[in-house]
């Protein structure tokens, strides 16, 4: 059944069931191909943008939507509930504009984000390296500056949409001043020196690619930094915090999904005479799976909504990502159980959904990191 969600206007309604829509005519007839294959999805993209799906929280004078960040973390995790591995790359797609729209010149912006709003263009995220994934400041890609620009030496690693996106959002190092010497520059994917490794063999989300990257002496003009240089740590960190969120609201459209199938197969299977949704035990572990669905939504909400209000929700983010992440794994762990042996196959999507869980309580931050940071704000 359609989760039944309290919107704040009947744009936002409207816009919840085109999300639908789209999902079930362009996603779901996908998606058990797509991850059994291993192939991109082509096509699906631009289908979201024409849609206007990829463009949701970011201004209309550039191209965007214009909806507040509540609206645009449910449409996430509609299409969270038919196919993770795109709305994951939604998300990514939207933390990847995020530094060019906040932190970019005006001449900037008009110059790129329409393309990248409006459909035209895929973006990525490129902030891991091999050797620096949780610890960020600890970046050692090289882009030191040259007459005209910079020059860039060195790997990045776990890059979502990597060797299918267009542009890059790239964190290296221009100067060697610790956690003030990293610089945020935007990428175009064809930049000579630019190339790509084999696409990780993934537990989940095997349709959209997930790569390393290998700079060569690759030129990036000056144009092309966004915002001060060295300030690009502060840059990265502010767009985690909202991209946070979208994992935060594709768990939970994971852990919905899971639920969806687990209690419809809870009411057609039947066990001693009755249906096993009847059987108190198992009941018992569907509402234990809504509950846990439900507070995890109520937790990216009330971050979502932290945000739109212009106060300040990074604990927030941190408190929704874990909360909705770890949801998430149990949720499709005991969707599983619900499922018995045949969870356990592929004739039936749920055995998916738990693989693709697992990821969940890694990228954007760990688990961990989230606890870290909850941690500090405590502490003051």
């Amino acid at each position: 059944m359609p989760v039944e969600r309290l919107l704040p206007s009947q744009e936002a309604r409207d816009l919840i069931e085109l999300t639908r829509d789209v999902a079930d005519k362009v996603l779901a007839p996908k998606v058990n191909e797509h991850e059994k294959t291993e192939t991109f999805p082509e096509g699906v993209f631009p289908a979201l943008g024409q849609a206007g799906l990829l463009s949701l929280p970011y201004p209309e004078e550039f191209g965007g939507g214009n909806q507040p960040y509540e609206v645009y973390l449910q449409v996430l995790e509609e299409l969270a509930a038919r196919w993770a591995a795109v709305a994951v790359a939604t998300s990514v797609h939207s933390l990847s504009c995020f530094a060019l729209a906040t932190h970019g010149t005006d001449e900037q912006k008009s110059r790129w984000l329409p393309d990248m709003l409006g459909g035209n263009t895929i973006g990525a995220y490129s902030l891991s390296e091999p050797q620096a994934g949780s610890d960020a400041a600890a970046l050692s890609c090289k882009a030191t500056p040259v007459d005209g620009g910079f020059r860039i030496n060195g790997s990045k690693a776990w890059i979502t949409n990597g060797g299918r996106a267009d542009f890059y959002t790239l964190f290296a190092r221009t100067s060697d001043d610790g956690p003030r010497g990293i610089s945020c520059l935007l990428v175009d994917s064809g930049t000579e020196g630019l190339s790509f490794g084999k696409p990780e063999e993934k537990m989940g989300l095997r349709a959209v690619p997930t790569t390393s990257a290998h700079y060569d002496d690759a030129f990036v003009p000056q144009e092309r930094l966004i915002g001060a240089q060295g300030q690009g740590l502060p840059i990265a960190f502010s767009a985690l915090d909202s991209g946070r969120l979208g994992i935060a609201a594709v768990a939970v459209g994971l852990a919905q999904g899971a639920l969806d199938d687990a209690v419809a197969y809870a009411k057609e299977r039947k066990a001693f005479g009755r249906r096993i949704i009847d059987h108190q035990g198992l009941g018992f572990l569907l509402a234990d799976m809504a509950a846990a669905v439900d507070s995890a939504r109520a937790t990216y909400l009330d971050a979502a909504r932290r945000r739109d209000a212009g106060v300040p929700y990074s604990r927030n983010a941190s408190v929704a990502k874990l909360v909705a992440t770890d949801a998430a794994m149990k949720v499709t762990t005991d969707a599983v159980q619900v499922f018995g042996g045949y969870g356990y196959t592929q004739d039936f999507p749920v055995e998916r959904y738990m693989r693709e869980a697992k990821i969940t309580q890694i990228f954007e931050g760990t688990n961990q990191i989230q606890r870290l940071v909850i941690a500090r704000s405590l502490a003051g």
